[in-house]
């Protein structure tokens, strides 16, 4: 219990800077209000119809044993949790924390007989993943194989690999045979037309058990070369060979179309506007 209370509690220290804090506290050994502090409470209720609550800690003095101080404290959040359910909104995945005698951080005992409501204003909800550090994926984007390059590059995120289809060489050279010409032009298009794009260029090669002279390397720095010529600055493309090491099917490949399949060329985008 001891590990999960210190989770709880680290996760309210990482982002208390951002929430908003009411505290309430109790008599010595009661879980419910006083007048005073019931009255406190339900005008807080009022006042933050349109707020959010993300957690309810209690604690208790060092009086008691650990045990008793641990049920006490909880007894303390169920109380406050009862008296707003219904009236301010709860997050779904709200945390109820009682830290027990664990919570007592004041000399003064009565100071540490308390429950305290972590919570957002209406104003900051709309930033409120971004407050608790919560991450949202974007849904992958599913890119078309026969789309334009153009296409692919425009739906690719960064770290995306697209192979660049129809580009060969002559066999075991790094010169590109004529019919490559459409997909280099292709490809500088598109770094014309996206002065934000990086990108790498990876070159595989088929067939073989090792990449004796880094051929695939070579054939990538060779694209390069095309696109430094036409204009494109060098510092937006970087190059790879991977050799036989990322094989799209099982080398020896068992057909002329795997082996043309894993002999390829692929771009990586390293940064995109």
């Amino acid at each position: 219990m001891k590990s999960v209370f210190s989770i709880l509690f680290f996760w309210l220290c990482c982002f208390a800077y951002s929430q908003e804090q009411a505290v309430f506290y109790f008599d010595n050994n009661k879980f419910e209000l006083n007048k005073t502090e019931a009255a406190k409470l339900q005008k807080w209720i009022v006042e933050n119809s349109t707020s959010k609550i993300l957690s309810i800690t209690g604690s208790t003095d060092e009086v008691g044993s650990s045990g008793y101080n641990d049920t006490l404290s909880q007894k303390r959040v169920s109380f406050i949790y009862n008296q707003i359910k219904g009236k301010v909104n709860i997050r779904p995945d709200f945390k109820s924390i009682s830290l027990g005698e664990k919570g007592a951080t004041s000399a003064n005992k009565a100071e540490n007989r308390k429950a305290i409501i972590h919570y957002l204003l209406e104003k900051d909800l709309a930033k409120e993943n971004e407050v608790l550090g919560i991450k949202i994926e974007e849904p992958e984007v599913l890119i078309p194989d026969d789309a334009p390059l153009a296409e692919q590059v425009k739906l690719a995120k960064v770290g995306t690999k697209i192979i660049l289809k129809n580009i060969n060489f002559y066999q075991n050279t790094f010169a590109t045979v004529p019919e490559s010409q459409g997909a280099l032009y292709d490809l500088l298009f598109v770094m014309q037309n996206n002065p934000d794009l990086k990108i790498e260029i990876q070159g595989h090669i088929c067939c073989i058990d090792k990449d004796h002279r880094n051929l695939s390397l070579d054939r990538a720095k060779q694209i390069k070369r095309f696109l430094v010529f036409k204009g494109i600055p060098q510092h937006r493309i970087q190059t790879k060979g991977f050799g036989v090491t990322q094989p799209l099917y099982p080398i020896p490949e068992e057909t002329a179309e795997k082996a043309a399949a894993n002999r390829r060329v692929e771009i990586e985008i390293l940064s995109k506007k």
